[in-house]
């Protein structure tokens, strides 16, 4: 028997990784508009989707008969969970696909703040060469090695990037609700503190939740104050977990360092977001990327082998893998 699904990325996406379909699954590739069309839900047996995206209506899977719903990542808030949840249509992600990617992400932004290696770049080009280097070595700019890194999540994402800033030498310290992996914690010397602890001590703080209603505007103007002058935020979670006006005006006032954005409250950030509209040494202490922390050729080969792997599964009848409801 020949299985139908629905895959809402193009199929080059998966044949220049090395993580094509298999052959048992007879696969409609179609734009992330097509998913607008009801008759092409009804017409399949599974779902594939990426994390990223608009959300998808409710009504879109009325009707279906879908036995899943696969996100080729781990965030699943395209989807609207009670309806879903109502028409016994199964959602499952990827887990953990992106860890490494989204850790050298982390890393690597924090360092690239600290020691100002794009402001330089910028100012060297500039003609500045000498006034710039004078005041990088006044400035007597830190490193990682021996700074506290908080990380705000210590989830499967949060604990990859914890291990990663270990490596090279960071304290650690982590806030997370559900508690974490205390084996882990302990092994790295990462301790458990409240959120005001973790923002009035981290020199770092690296942003790994999802986007929940407890976790909107989790980083505002409040939190945001309460940094350590100075202080560097990694934004790697989900837009919306932080108030982009009360960041860029931390960022215009120098209380902050720097900050990494990779995510928006919209997507793309539209002409008013004002992180755009920073200027001067503001702007030169704001790294933004497209919302790409996660994905590398590598992660996009274990993510998209483990989400056909999935939907091969639960349509040769088995419990998918990874459900998350």
């Amino acid at each position: 028997m020949t299985h139908r699904v629905l895959c809402l990325r193009p199929e080059a996406d998966f044949t220049r990784v090395d993580a094509a379909a298999p052959a048992a699954l007879s696969v409609a590739y179609r734009g992330p508009a097509d998913a607008d069309e009801p008759a092409l839900m009804k017409d399949n047996d599974a779902l594939m989707i990426p994390a990223v995206g608009p959300k998808l209506a409710p009504q879109l899977f009325e009707g279906a008969k879908l036995k899943l719903v696969q996100v080729t990542g781990a965030d699943v808030d395209r989807l609207d969970q009670a309806a879903l949840t109502k028409l016994g249509i199964p959602v499952a992600n990827v887990p953990g696909g992106s860890n490494s990617a989204v850790a050298e992400y982390a890393v690597t932004a924090a360092s690239v703040l600290l020691r100002r290696f794009g402001w330089a770049d910028a100012e060297i080009k500039a003609g500045n060469y000498a006034k710039f280097r004078t005041r990088m070595v006044a400035d007597n700019l830190a490193g990682l090695e021996g700074l506290t890194v908080g990380l705000v999540g210590f989830g499967t994402i949060g604990r990859a990037v914890a291990q990663a800033f270990h490596r090279i030498g960071a304290k650690l310290c982590f806030f997370d609700p559900a508690a974490g992996d205390a084996v882990l914690a302990n092994s790295l010397g990462a301790r458990a503190v409240t959120l005001d602890e973790l923002l009035a001590t981290s020199d770092v703080v690296s942003l790994h939740v999802p986007l929940l209603p407890a976790t909107q505007n989790l980083i505002g103007a409040k939190e945001l104050s309460r940094m350590k002058p100075g202080a560097i935020l990694i934004q790697g979670s989900r837009g919306g977990v932080v108030d982009e006006a009360a960041l860029a005006a931390n960022l215009t006032s120098g209380h902050l360092g720097g900050a990494a954005v990779d995510v928006y409250s919209t997507e793309p950030p539209d002409s008013e977001n004002p992180l755009l509209k920073l200027s001067g040494e503001a702007a030169s202490r704001l790294l933004l990327m497209p919302h790409i922390a996660g994905i590398t050729r590598q992660s996009w080969t274990s993510l998209f082998r483990t989400a056909w792997q999935n939907v091969e599964r639960a349509l040769n009848g088995q419990p998918p893998l990874h459900r998350v409801y």
